[in-house]
C-alpha cells in the first residue's frame, strides 16, 4: 500500500482550548464547519459517477450496502434506516453492517474495528453478491474492518465505493467509486466526529436522496411514497392532497386511510377526480 499523509489525525490548528471560553470554542467551531460545503462540493463529480453506478444496481434489483465503525458506522445507519419511512423502499434495499453489530451503534466494542475477516462474513450473512454495490465509509481511510471487506467485495467481483478523508488512503485502493472529501485536521486533533463526520453525513444526504429521486421516489419535490406512520406525516400528506386536488381535509384523511399512501390515494384521484371532491 502506499504511504500517506493521514490529515485526519493531523495537529490541530486550535491551541489551548480548555483556555478558551464558550463562546470562544463555538465561534471557532463555526468557522471551521463553514468551510465544508465547500469541501463537498469538490466531491461532486466523484458522488455523480458512485450515484450513477448505485442507481443501476438498484434498478436492476440489487442492494446498496454501508460498512463502517464507530461513528461511520453509525451515520451508515443513520441513512440507512431512514430510505424506508422516508421513500418508502423496501428495509433491505439500503442496508447498513457496523463492525461489532447492533451493540456497536450505542457502545464502543474494543477491537471490532480492527477485525481484518469480519466484515465480509457479516457481508456474507445477508447474501451480498454481484448485483449489489458496498460502501465502504472510513474517515482516516485505514479502518482493517472496512478495507478489508472491501478487498474480499473487489475480489468476489462486487463493485465498491467509498467515503474518506484522506487521500490516497488504503481504502481508495479497494474502491471503484472512491469519494475523497478533504476537510483538514480536525478542531480536536483526531477526532473525526467532527469535521469528518459531518460531510460524511452530507455525502451520504446527497447519495441517498439523489438515488432515490432517479428511482422514481419524489414527484415533483415531495414525498410521495413516505410511510404515513404518525400524525405529522398524516398531516403532512393531507397538505399534499388538498393543495394540488382541491379536495377538503376529510376526503384526503379519508384517502389516506384507505390506501395508506400518498401516491395510491393519487392515482385514485386521477382516476376519479369529480367524486372526491
Amino acid at each position: 500500500m502506499k504511504k500517506f499523509l493521514k490529515i485526519t489525525e493531523s495537529e490541530s490548528v486550535h491551541y489551548d482550548l480548555e483556555k478558551k471560553s464558550i463562546s470562544e470554542l463555538l465561534k471557532a467551531m463555526n468557522d471551521e464547519d463553514q468551510r465544508l460545503a465547500d469541501c463537498v462540493k469538490m466531491c461532486i463529480p466523484k458522488i455523480e459517477l458512485l450515484v450513477h453506478e448505485i442507481v443501476i444496481k438498484l434498478r436492476q434489483g440489487g442492494r446498496l450496502f454501508y460498512i463502517g465503525a464507530g461513528t461511520s458506522g453509525r451515520l451508515g445507519i443513520i441513512d440507512a434506516s431512514e430510505c424506508p419511512p422516508t421513500f418508502g423502499v423496501p428495509e433491505d434495499m439500503v442496508i447498513a453492517i457496523i463492525a461489532g453489530g447492533d451493540r456497536a451503534i450505542r457502545t464502543a466494542v474494543e477491537g471490532a474495528e480492527d477485525n481484518t475477516e469480519q466484515a465480509w462474513l457479516d457481508l456474507q450473512q445477508v447474501q451480498v453478491s454481484e448485483e449489489d454495490i458496498v460502501i465502504g465509509i472510513a474517515s482516516s481511510g485505514t479502518t482493517p474492518y472496512v478495507v478489508e471487506g472491501l478487498k474480499k467485495c473487489q475480489e468476489n467481483n462486487i463493485i465498491t465505493g467509498c467515503i474518506t478523508c484522506n487521500a490516497e488512503s488504503p481504502i481508495t485502493n479497494y474502491s471503484n467509486f472512491p469519494v475523497v472529501c478533504l476537510v483538514g485536521p480536525e478542531f480536536i486533533t483526531g477526532s473525526t466526529r467532527l469535521k469528518s463526520g459531518s460531510v460524511t453525513k452530507l455525502i451520504l444526504n446527497m447519495i441517498s436522496t439523489t438515488t432515490m429521486i432517479q428511482l422514481g421516489r419524489v414527484l415533483g419535490n415531495k414525498m410521495v411514497d413516505m410511510k404515513l406512520s404518525n400524525q405529522k406525516l398524516m398531516e403532512r400528506g393531507i397538505r399534499q392532497l388538498c393543495n394540488n386536488y382541491n379536495i377538503s381535509t376529510a376526503v384526503a384523511k379519508q384517502l389516506l386511510l384507505e390506501y395508506k399512501s400518498v401516491r395510491e390515494a393519487m392515482k385514485v384521484l386521477e382516476r376519479n377526480p369529480k367524486e372526491t371532491i
